[in-house]
Order: C-alpha cells, then structure tokens, then sequence
C-alpha cells in the first residue's frame, strides 16, 4: 500500500486554457482519490497561498496551461513558498514555454526544428506593420504556421497559406500573447511523445499517432470525433526509435522533469521537433494520460500507480 500523501491539484487561473486545465485538475484529483490519497483542486486565485498553507500538501500538482502555469511563475511562487511540486523547475519552463528559446536550444543540440522567427506586438507598433510582413512573405515561403510563443491548445494558431492571410493570422495571434512566432509550415504525420520521470529516471511512453480531418485545432483535440489516435503510433521499428530518442534528446536538452510531452511531426520518417510541453494537458482527450494507459496495459500496472510513483518521488525530493 503506498503512502498516503495530501495533494494539492492547481488548476483554472486566468490564462486562456482555463476550461482545459480544470478538466485536468479534475481528471487527475479523481484518479488520485481513487487511489487512496487525500487530494483537493485548488483554483489559481488570491487565495491560493493561503488555502495551500491551511492544507500543508505533502506535494503539489501544477495543472495550470499557458502563460503563467508554464512559463515559470507558478514554480517560481511555489519554490519561494517552499513548497515540492511536480514538473519540471522555473528555469526549464521559462525557456521550454517560450517556441524561440526551446527551439534554438534543440537545434544547438542537433534536433531538427522548423524555420522559425519570432516578433513581439510592439516591433510591429514601432516599425510597423507592412515592412515586417513583407520580410516575412519573401522568406521562407508559404505555407507558414503563425503562433503565440508562449501557450498551447492551439489557441491563436493560424496556416498561412498566402500573404494575403498574414494580417488576419497576426491578429488572432497577439489576441492570445504578446509575441507572434512565425514558422515554416511542416507537411507530415503529427506524433507526440511523453515522458515521465521516476526517482530521476525517464521513461518515454508510447509514441501517439494523431490524425485528422483538418489542422489539429482546438476543437479536435477536446471534441470527440475530429481527431483518431494510434497508440502506440504505426511506424518501423527504426523510426520509432528515432522518435524516442529525439524526445528523450529534447527533454534532457530542456532539462525538463518528471514529466512533458514533445510534439514533433514526421516528415519523411525524420522527426522534427514543433513544441515541447512542462504541463501536458491530463483530460481524459489528451495525449499523455493516452500514452500513459498503455504503457500501464504493457506493463502490467495501472495509471494510478503511474501517477502516484510520479507523486512519491516529487515528494521524496
């Protein structure tokens, strides 16, 4: 029987994947009392630090996505507060959330990124907007993806696939942040791969193979129906190899811990590395509590135990 450890689950706060990370927060809470342990969901509001020093959690769980759960802040306050937490430290996650900062560091390492430039709000306001999207549309051609740098589900994500389209894409990006990154677009199968950490030990999951009626918007990966998942992903033995070590490249590289997800798509049977995830979405649609599941059904174990292995040694650290 494990030890029976108190959890604090956050999740919600005020980014734009609130509804995603209390879907989260609520899978996991459930999972964990199903598993004997005294767990609660604590929203990010201005009663957190208070609720979490009524609770004394043995460890906490970080479920926020977006800007403030993954771009270092949270595991900043928690670490001042002294508080254990799982994922990975406040440095790691500053420079894996920002797309320019974790690409350039996978690309120093040899990993394969797309092209890729990334302008803040404000270089627009001061240079304006023509000049730069015309730099842009010459080089490197279209299609590109347009992004917000930091945030994931999709959220502000548009293919361009003319210069005419750029304006709008900009648009819809700086809704979502304030820094627009801008990549060559990568034609290929969509694979994510996670990885979760043991006392220190990674274990990289079964890759997830994701197809598609579309792009793999927000609505197909939390609406059932628009999106088909492989697990393990349909690839040789080579490429699947190859797609494990490029992950587990990424995650040691990030310097990441007990668990992420690496995004990448196959083009040609050679990976290439489009985002690297610190707080990977946990609803019962997301790609790791997938990967996970089977890796349990390989191994002879359950998701409960996998997560509560992750939660000991976050706890013993």
């Amino acid at each position: 029987m494990s030890e029976i450890l108190t959890v604090a689950v956050l999740a919600g706060g005020l980014t734009h994947e609130r509804d995603v990370s209390l879907s989260s927060g609520r899978r996991v809470a459930s999972l964990l009392r199903e598993a004997g342990m005294n767990e609660k969901v604590l929203d990010v509001d201005a009663t957190l630090l208070q609720r979490l020093d009524a609770m004394n959690p043995d460890v906490i769980w970080p479920l926020v996505h977006g800007t403030t759960g993954e771009d270092g802040a949270i595991q900043d306050l928690l670490s001042l507060a002294g508080y254990k937490f799982i994922g990975s430290t406040a440095n790691s996650a500053r420079i894996a959330s920002s797309k320019a900062l974790a690409q350039s560091a996978l690309r120093h390492a040899g990993l394969k990124t797309p092209w890729s430039v990334t302008f803040p709000e404000k270089l627009f306001r001061e240079i304006g907007v023509g000049p730069i999207l015309d730099v842009i549309s010459r080089k490197p051609g279209f299609p590109l993806v347009v992004k917000p740098n930091v945030g994931g589900s999709a959220l502000g994500v548009s293919i361009v696939r003319a210069a005419s389209d750029l304006p709008r894409a900009m648009v819809d990006c700086f809704a979502y942040g304030e820094a627009a990154h801008v990549e060559e677009y990568i034609d290929g199968t969509e694979i994510a791969v996670s990885i979760i950490e043991i006392d220190g030990e990674p274990i990289v999951l079964p890759p997830v193979e994701i197809q598609t009626d579309g792009p793999y918007d927000y609505d197909a990966r939390y609406n059932a129906g628009r999106a088909q998942y492989f697990v393990p992903a349909r690839l040789s033995e080579a490429t699947m190899d190859a797609v494990k070590d490029c992950a587990l490249t990424a995650h040691k590289t990030l310097r990441l811990r007990d668990l992420s997800r690496i995004d990448m798509i196959l083009r040609d049977d050679e990976p290439i590395i489009i985002d690297a995830n610190v707080a990977p979405g946990m609803t019962e649609t997301s790609l790791l509590p997938q990967a996970a599941q089977a890796y349990a059904d390989g191994t002879g174990t359950t998701i409960q135990d996998l997560y509560l292995r992750i939660l000991t040694s976050a706890a013993a650290r």
